[in-house]
């Protein structure tokens, strides 16, 4: 009879987190660790506090969560080290969320990194433990990076991947644009503006170990193998996201390759892709696929070395990852719709 009158009156209000832990019988650190899909929790336990949760129809207080954003977060941006122009637009627009974040009792820390070794990576992120209560990570998709986030995770630190993904790891949100459908968009793009004239394509990426680059490049040649089959698409080059390295290694391209037909430039450093097809007097003639929309692809696309550029925008991007860690501190929803980033599709003659 007693345990009737305990379930009358908790439908008779809004149950709380203790609630919660009390029908599961767990403490009430075990209930917030299961409730923020942290590790470290029986299987036994999740599946109590899980049923607890469904019996006590539980929705976290948005009261608490008001309340909860009078303390102070600490959050940690860990981004390429190097002259990125895309890394440089994000920089600027989380310095254009200050405001924002004052409001909110946030502060944010940039961290730069060669994110092409994974061991630096993965060292920077390790020494992130008790340093901040969530990282937003720019990186690669690699063992050691993987391990250190889950070692993030386990100490109870939130981890937001951000562009580029981990998706093995027990990160809690991606923020950014779905990069197989944008290599697909790149390769319809590429093909229609080719035309039926047979020749090869050249693919430059910055690293396939990084997820964004493996991705876009995964469904360039889904369509390229499909739909274009009159068009040979060389093996990818590797040139670590550096307009040095890219010009150089195109300059190769063209100098093996005289069928080359198009280029396209899977990440970033695309100055020294333009300054090679400069160099060769091929600017008109090769088509040339780009990402992101910096200040340098604009010049590129209104002379016609770039025919095209697929853009993500990184203000949207910014403020959907500090949104989410601010839901993830103070257990609000995240409307799923307004964090979706879209894929923009850019010529000469619909810059912004």
């Amino acid at each position: 009879m007693g345990r009737m009158t305990e379930k009358a009156d908790l439908a008779s209000g809004r149950a709380t987190l203790s609630d919660v832990a009390r029908e599961a019988r767990v403490s009430l650190a075990t209930a917030d660790r299961v409730l923020n899909n942290r590790a470290g929790v029986h299987a036994k336990s999740i599946a109590r506090v899980r049923e607890a949760v469904a019996r006590l129809n539980y929705r976290p207080d948005p009261a608490a969560a008001r309340l909860a954003r009078t303390r102070s977060h600490r959050w940690c941006l860990v981004l390429p080290s190097g002259g990125n122009a895309f890394v440089a637009q994000l920089q600027a627009e989380l310095a254009a969320c200050r405001a924002w974040l004052e409001d909110h009792r946030a502060s944010v820390q940039i961290l730069e990194v060669d994110v092409f070794e994974p061991q630096r990576l993965a060292d920077l992120l390790r020494s992130l433990q008790g340093q901040c209560e969530t990282a937003i990570v720019m990186g690669l998709d690699h063992p050691l990076v993987q391990n250190a986030i889950d070692g993030l995770v386990d100490g109870g630190c939130e981890v937001i991947t951000l562009v580029s993904d981990v998706p093995r790891s027990r990160r809690h949100a991606y923020v950014g644009i779905d990069n197989a459908a944008a290599g697909r968009t790149a390769a319809s793009l590429l093909g229609r503006f080719v035309g039926r004239e047979p020749g090869e394509v050249g693919v430059v990426a910055g690293s396939l170990s990084l997820r964004d680059h493996a991705e876009r490049c995964l469904g360039f040649n889904q369509v390229m193998t499909t739909e274009f089959t009159h068009l040979t698409v060389l093996p990818a080059v590797q040139g670590k996201d550096s307009p040095a390295l890219n010009e150089v290694l195109v300059r190769q391209l063209l100098a093996e390759h005289p069928r080359l037909r198009a280029i396209y430039s899977v990440g970033a450093g695309n100055a020294g892709i333009s300054a090679a097809l400069k160099a060769a007097g091929r600017e008109r003639e090769v088509v040339f696929i780009g990402h992101e929309l910096t200040p340098a692809a604009r010049a590129d696309l209104l002379d016609g070395t770039l025919d095209a550029v697929i853009n993500q925008d990184a203000g949207h991007e910014i403020r959907s990852a500090l949104r989410q860690a601010l839901a993830r501190a103070t257990r609000e929803p995240v409307h799923a719709d307004q964090e979706r980033i879209r894929i923009d599709i850019y010529l000469k003659d619909n810059l912004p």
